[in-house]
């Protein structure tokens, strides 16, 4: 019952991290969202900069290769779509990076994204974050934070 909670959350985090890699460089940085403040430590829970680009590594090299989603980061830079999660999750856990990325629901406009696909986003970045360590607690933490952009990320109702 508590991993289809983290589904929930989670899938507002593989949402929002998709939408930087897939409108590159192209769209305006995030002003309009509502930024959640992070937790005190989640930060350094998450291994600090190196842990989150670990992460990002893990997460990005599963979500490309998913036969749910996959086909939504076909036209994809994976490096790019890596430095962009890293510096947003970065920003969002409450460390020095700043995010330069696109909005949410601007990135994510012509994607056609359901609730399914968001649900399996959450899960690859659930299954990354357990072979990386983070522990539960941690993982919930961070899941929350990214909960809130789901409504600008589903475009598909």
């Amino acid at each position: 019952m508590k991993h289809h909670t983290f589904i929930a959350l989670g899938l507002s985090v593989v949402s929002l991290l998709a939408a930087p890699a897939l409108a590159q460089t192209t769209a305006a940085p995030a002003t309009t969202a509502t930024i959640a403040v992070a937790p005190a430590g989640l930060y350094t829970a998450l291994g600090e900069k190196p842990g989150i680009t670990r992460l990002m590594d893990d997460f990005v090299n599963r979500v490309v290769k998913d036969p749910r989603i996959g086909g939504h980061f076909k036209d994809v830079k994976p490096a790019a779509l890596k430095e962009s999660l890293t510096d947003q999750i970065c920003q969002l856990s409450g460390g020095p990076c700043k995010y330069e990325g696109a909005d949410m629901k601007s990135a994510h406009a012509d994607m056609d994204i359901n609730k399914g696909h968001f649900n399996a986003l959450v899960e690859v970045l659930q299954s990354a974050m357990d072979a990386q360590g983070i522990p539960f607690a941690q993982q919930n933490r961070l899941l929350a934070l990214l909960a809130p952009m789901h409504r600008d990320v589903i475009t598909q109702r």
